[in-house]
C-alpha cells in the first residue's frame, strides 16, 4: 500500500476528510519554504503538494504564478525540488508527498532520470496538469510501473464521456478542479459540490479530492463533508507574498494550515 493510500485508508477509518496543502518549491527561497514544508504535517497537513516552479504555468492564477517566478529568481531547479523532498523525508517518513507542475521540466531532465530521482527522494505521486491520458505511455505508465502514484485532474467540463479516458490508469487519489479556471479565483457552490462528487464516485474508488477556490476553515469545512479531502493552495501562496521577511511567512501558513485543518478535521464530528 502505498503512502497515500495508507493515509487515506486511515482517515476513512476516522470518518474525516484530508487536508491537501499545496506550496510551491523554493517560494520565496529555499530555505524558507524548507521550513514551511517541514512544519505542514504538525500544522495538520495530511497530504503535501509541492508546486515544481516554471515559467509558463498555465493552470494557475496570478498568485502562484508569481510564486514560480520568485522561486525560479532566487535559482531554484527541478533538482533542487527533488532535493527538498530527501530533506523532508530525513524526518518525515509518514506524511504523503505529491509533487504537481507541468511537463516541459520534467522532459527537459529526462523522464527516467526523473522518475528514478524522484522515488529515491522520497515522492510519492504526480499531478502534471498539461500530460493528457491519451499520453500515458510517455510518463504515466513507467512512473506508475516505479511505484509513483499518478493523480489526476477532472473539472466541471469532464463529461461522463470523458471520465473513464481520464480515469483511466488514475490512481492515489482524483482532484476535482471546482471551477472552470485557473487556481485562486472564485469557487463553485456546494450544490455544485455535491453533485460533481456523486458523479465521479459513479466513475471511480479512489478517494476524491476538491480543490481551486477553497481559502477558509469554514469553506474546506463544508467541502470535507462532501469529498475525501479538501485542497488549499493559493490562500497559502499569497501569505508568503504578502510577509515581509521569512518568520512571517513560515507563521503565516502555518497558523492558517492550522485553522483550516481544525475545520476540515472536525467537519463530521
Amino acid at each position: 500500500m502505498s503512502r497515500i493510500q495508507a493515509c487515506f485508508a486511515e482517515l476513512k477509518q476516522q470518518n474525516r476528510a484530508a487536508l491537501v496543502t499545496f506550496v510551491t518549491a523554493g517560494d520565496p527561497d529555499y530555505a524558507t519554504a524548507m521550513r514551511i514544508f517541514k512544519g505542514l504535517p504538525a500544522a495538520g497537513a495530511d497530504v503535501i503538494e509541492l508546486g515544481m516552479p516554471f515559467t509558463d504555468p498555465m493552470a494557475d492564477g496570478p498568485a502562484i504564478q508569481l510564486a514560480n517566478i520568485r522561486s525560479l529568481k532566487n535559482g531554484q531547479t527541478l533538482a533542487k525540488t527533488l532535493q527538498m523532498v530527501a530533506e523532508f523525508r530525513q524526518d518525515n517518513q509518514h506524511t504523503p508527498v505529491v509533487l504537481m507542475g507541468y511537463f516541459n521540466p520534467i522532459h527537459h531532465y529526462g523522464v527516467p532520470r526523473f522518475i528514478a530521482d524522484a522515488k529515491a527522494a522520497g515522492v510519492d505521486g504526480l499531478i502534471i496538469v498539461d500530460l493528457p491520458p491519451e499520453h500515458n505511455n510517455v510518463f504515466c505508465d513507467p512512473a506508475q510501473a516505479a511505484g509513483l502514484d499518478f493523480i489526476r485532474l477532472t473539472t466541471p467540463t469532464t463529461d461522463d464521456l470523458r471520465l473513464p479516458t481520464v480515469l483511466n490508469n488514475s490512481s492515489g487519489f482524483v482532484y476535482y478542479v471546482s471551477v472552470a479556471g485557473v487556481t485562486g479565483t472564485g469557487s463553485a457552490t456546494m450544490e455544485h459540490i455535491e453533485e460533481a462528487v456523486a458523479r465521479l464516485r459513479r466513475h471511480t474508488e479512489l478517494p476524491v479530492c476538491i480543490g481551486f477556490g477553497i481559502r477558509t476553515p469554514e469553506h474546506a469545512a463544508n467541502i470535507a463533508r462532501l469529498a475525501d479531502g479538501a485542497v488549499v493552495g493559493s490562500a497559502f501562496v499569497d501569505l508568503v507574498e504578502k510577509a515581509s521577511n521569512a518568520d512571517e511567512a513560515v507563521s503565516g501558513v502555518l497558523t492558517l494550515c492550522r485553522a483550516i485543518a481544525d475545520g476540515v478535521h472536525y467537519a463530521r464530528d
